[in-house]
C-alpha cells in the first residue's frame, strides 16, 4: 500500500464505505493515516464519545463535509453530551461542513446552533429532538447559512411565537427542502409568512404535533380571515406531504390545503388525516396536477353536511377517483389507508369498489397499496386481474379478501409483488396455486393468523414471512393502546352500580355504533357543527352523557343548554352550582309534585336569587308545588328582564305580583289586593293571562 501513488490510495479509500474499515486501514501506516484524515468526508458519532475526544476528532479531519451526531437512546452512563462549545470547535476546525444532523443533543441551545454560521457551505440542516433550540436559533442559522437548501425539524418543542426565521428563509429564496414534524409551536399558519420562499421550494412536508385521537385546536373565529396571504406561487413543488391538520371544508382559513390547487409540477403527494378536505379539493388538484405520478391518501370517517344532512364518512369519494383518473394520466403508485371505519349503512368509505376499479383500469396504476378497505372483496380482486400494468398490490387488513378471491392472483398479467398484511380470511389454501404458477418474483405475509410459514414455501421466488410482524396501529401510524386507555376512562366512569339495568330498563343506552363515532370524530368537528348536533339531542341523560366525553363537548354543552328540568332529589347545595355552570339558559322548569319529606330539600327564596343572578336571560319559568318559595323569592325574578313567559302552579306562599304571559294555578295565597293585575294592565304587554282555582281572585 505504502508503494502505491497517493492519487491511487485516495481511490481506494473512497470505495470502503464502512468506517470501521476505514479505521482499521488508518491504523497502518502514517501515510494512510494522514490521508484518510485529508479524505474522511462522513462521520456519525453516538453514544460514548468523551467531549474531550469530540475535539481531537475535530481536528483530526478538517475536510468533513458530512456530520451526524446522534444521542438516541443515551442514558446517564454512556458519557456527557456535547454542549455548545463542542459544536464551535466543530464548526470552527471543519468550515468546508455542508451537511449536519442533530439528534438528542439536550446540551445544545441557541448559542451553540449560532455557531452553524462559521460553515458559509452549509446546505443541509437536520435538528431532532432538540428542545433548548428556539425561533431565536433558526434566525441566527437563516442570517448566516446563505447556501441553506434544506431544512429538517422534529420535535423541537422550544421553536414557538415568532416567525421570523421563516420570513427570512422565505424572503431569501434559497430553501429547495422544507420538513416541519410533531414542532407543536409551529403551526399550518405560520407557513403563510414563507411568501417567495414558496416560488423555488421542491420538496415540503408538515405533521401536526397532536395524535389522531386527541382534541386539535381549531382557527380561532377572532381571527379574521385574509384571502390574500393565500396568493403564493408554489409552481415548483414536487413532493407534498401533509400530516394530521385540522381545516374547515367552508373555509374561509383553509391554511396549507391552499396547496393543493397551485402546485402545478406537483409528483408525490400524501395526505395523511387531513380533517376538512373534500372531493371539490381533489378535483382542483387534479386539474392543476398534471404531473401527479404518485399519491397517498389516509382517511378517516368524519361528520359531513351534505344536503342538509348530516353524514358520517370520509371527505373523499368516487368523485375524486374519477377526477384523478380523468386528470392525471402519469399516476402510478396509489395508497388508500382507512383507519377508524366499520360496516354501517350507508356506508363511512366515500370510495366504492366500482369506483376503484374503474380508476385502476383507466390510469397506469403500477403500485396498489390498500389499508382497511372494507369495501374491497373477492369481486374486487377479480375485477382487478385485469389491470394491464399492477405490478405491486399490498393487503393490508382487508378481511372481505378470502381464498377464493387469493385464486384470482395467478391471472393478473403484471403482477410480480404481493404483501399481506392482517388479512385474517386468507389461509394456506389460498396462496396453494400461487406455487404451482410460480408467477411472483416476491411475497410478503404477516399477521395472518390462517397463513402458516409452511404454506408460503414455493408461493414466489423470494418469499418473507414475519413471526412477529408489527401491530397493525403501525401500519396506520396510530396508537391504539392510547385509545384503549382513552375508551377505558371513559367507560369506567359512566359504569355506576346498576346504571348498565336501569339504562337497558329505560332504553336509553348508547349503542355501540355512538360510542365510537364520538371517540373518532366528534372531537374533530367544528364547534358551529357540534352545537348543531347538541341541539338536536332532546333527551337530557344523553346531554349530560355526551358532555362528560371531554373538555371541548363539556363547555360547549354548559354554553349552548338552553332548559333544565329540575325535580325533586336535587340537593340545595348543588342548585348554586347548576346555575353557574348554565349561563344562557332561556327555560326552567321547577316541579316537586309527587315530593315527600325523603326526597330531600327544596329550594327556596334564596336559591331563587341564585338562578335569577347567574341566569338572566331567562325568558321562560315554571314553579311548581315550591312550598319554600313566597314573596321575596318571587321578587328576585325581576333581574330577569327578559323574563316573557311565567308558571306558577300551587305556590302557597306567594300573596301578590315587563311581562306577556302569566299562568297562576292554585295559588292560595293571592287575594285581597289587585294592584298587581293593575300594574300590569297599565303596563299593556300582557298577551296570555290564565287563573285557574285561586280562590282569592274574583
Amino acid at each position: 500500500m505504502e508503494h502505491l501513488s497517493e492519487e491511487l490510495i485516495i481511490e481506494i479509500l473512497k470505495r470502503i464505505t464502512r468506517t470501521s474499515d476505514l479505521n482499521s486501514v488508518s491504523l497502518v501506516s502514517k501515510q494512510l493515516y494522514a490521508i484518510d484524515a485529508e479524505q474522511r468526508a462522513t462521520i456519525c458519532i453516538g453514544c460514548g464519545l468523551s467531549t474531550e475526544d469530540f475535539s481531537a476528532l475535530c481536528s483530526r479531519f478538517p475536510n468533513l463535509l458530512k456530520v451526524e451526531i446522534d444521542y438516541s437512546g443515551s442514558t446517564p452512563g454512556n458519557g456527557n453530551h456535547i454542549d455548545n462549545q463542542g459544536l464551535f470547535v466543530l464548526t470552527s476546525c471543519c468550515t468546508l461542513l455542508n451537511d449536519i444532523t442533530l439528534s438528542f443533543c439536550s446540551k445544545i441551545n441557541d448559542a451553540g446552533i449560532a455557531c452553524l454560521t462559521y460553515c458559509k457551505k452549509l446546505m443541509s440542516l437536520k435538528l431532532n429532538s432538540i428542545p433548548e433550540v428556539t425561533s431565536s436559533g433558526l434566525l441566527m442559522v437563516a442570517f448566516g447559512c446563505k447556501a441553506l437548501s434544506s431544512l429538517y425539524l422534529n420535535d423541537c418543542k422550544g421553536i414557538a411565537g415568532s416567525t421570523e426565521w421563516l420570513e427570512y428563509l422565505g424572503s431569501d429564496g434559497s430553501l429547495e427542502e422544507l420538513i416541519v414534524s410533531n414542532c407543536k409551536g409551529v403551526s399550518q399558519y405560520n407557513f403563510l409568512k414563507f411568501g417567495p420562499g414558496w416560488m423555488k421550494l421542491k420538496t415540503f412536508e408538515y405533521e401536526n404535533k397532536e395524535n389522531f385521537f386527541s382534541i386539535h385546536p381549531r382557527y380561532g373565529s377572532s381571527v379574521k380571515a385574509n384571502t390574500h396571504r393565500y396568493e403564493l406561487c408554489c409552481e415548483n413543488l414536487k413532493d407534498l406531504k401533509l400530516v394530521r391538520l385540522v381545516t374547515e371544508p367552508d373555509g374561509p382559513e383553509i391554511g396549507l390545503r391552499f396547496l393543493l390547487g397551485k402546485c402545478k409540477a406537483l409528483e408525490k403527494l400524501c395526505l395523511e388525516y387531513v380533517t376538512g378536505v373534500i372531493d371539490n379539493d381533489m378535483i382542483v388538484l387534479s386539474q392543476a396536477c398534471k404531473n401527479l405520478k404518485s399519491i397517498s391518501l389516509w382517511l378517516k370517517p368524519e361528520h359531513y353536511v351534505v344536503g342538509g344532512h348530516i353524514e358520517f364518512r370520509t371527505g373523499f369519494t368516487d368523485e375524486s377517483l374519477k377526477a384523478l383518473a380523468l386528470n392525471c394520466p402519469l399516476l402510478q403508485d396509489v395508497e388508500l389507508t382507512f383507519t377508524g371505519c366499520a360496516h354501517w349503512d350507508p356506508p363511512e368509505i366515500g370510495f366504492t369498489q366500482e369506483g376503484l376499479v374503474s380508476f385502476v383500469e383507466s390510469c397506469p396504476i403500477r403500485v396498489l397499496v390498500l389499508n382497511g378497505a372494507l369495501f374491497f372483496n373477492n369481486k374486487g380482486m377479480k375485477a382487478l386481474s385485469s389491470a394491464q400494468f399492477l405490478e405491486t398490490l399490498s393487503l393490508i387488513d382487508c378481511n372481505e379478501v378470502t381464498d377464493h378471491g387469493m385464486r384470482f392472483i395467478v391471472h393478473f398479467p403484471s403482477l410480480i409483488n404481493l404483501t399481506l398484511r392482517f388479512c385474517h380470511n386468507v389461509t394456506d389454501a389460498g396462496l396453494s396455486e400461487l406455487a404451482h404458477a410460480q408467477k411472483l418474483q416476491s411475497l410478503d405475509v404477516g399477521g395472518c393468523g390462517y397463513i402458516s410459514q409452511k404454506g408460503v414455501l414455493g408461493a414466489a421466488k423470494s418469499v418473507y414471512y414475519e413471526v412477529n410482524c408489527k401491530s397493525l396501529g403501525h401500519y396506520k401510524r396510530i396508537d391504539f393502546q392510547h385509545y384503549r386507555r382513552r375508551l377505558r376512562r371513559w367507560w369506567t366512569a359512566r359504569r355506576r352500580p346498576g346504571r348498565k339495568r336501569r339504562e337497558e330498563e329505560e332504553g336509553i343506552r348508547a349503542p355501540r355504533r355512538w360510542q365510537r363515532m364520538l371517540y373518532f370524530s366528534m372531537e374533530h368537528l367544528s364547534e358551529e357543527l357540534i352545537i348543531q348536533i347538541l341541539k338536536r339531542i332532546t333527551r337530557t341523560s344523553d346531554l349530560n352523557s355526551l358532555s362528560l366525553v371531554s373538555k371541548q363537548l363539556y363547555t360547549i354543552d354548559a354554553e349552548q343548554r338552553a332548559t333544565i328540568r329540575l325535580h325533586c332529589g336535587l340537593a340545595t347545595e348543588a342548585f348554586p352550582t347548576l346555575c353557574s355552570r348554565f349561563p344562557n339558559l332561556l327555560k326552567v322548569e321547577i316541579d316537586y309534585s309527587g315530593w315527600t319529606s325523603g326526597n330531600g330539600s327544596q329550594i327556596d327564596n334564596q336559591c331563587l336569587l341564585f338562578l335569577s343572578s347567574r341566569c338572566t336571560l331567562l325568558n321562560d319559568v315554571t314553579l311548581s308545588f315550591c312550598s319554600n318559595i313566597s314573596d321575596p323569592g318571587i321578587a328576585c325574578l325581576t333581574y330577569c328582564k327578559k323574563l316573557m313567559s311565567l308558571r306558577l302552579n300551587s305556590i302557597p306562599e306567594l300573596t301578590s305580583l315587563a311581562l306577556s304571559s302569566v299562568y297562576l294555578n292554585d295559588c292560595k295565597g293571592i287575594a285581597g289586593s289587585t294592584e298587581w293585575l293593575e300594574h300590569l294592565g297599565a303596563n299593556g304587554s300582557l298577551e296570555e293571562l290564565a287563573v285557574k282555582n285561586c280562590k282569592g281572585i274574583g
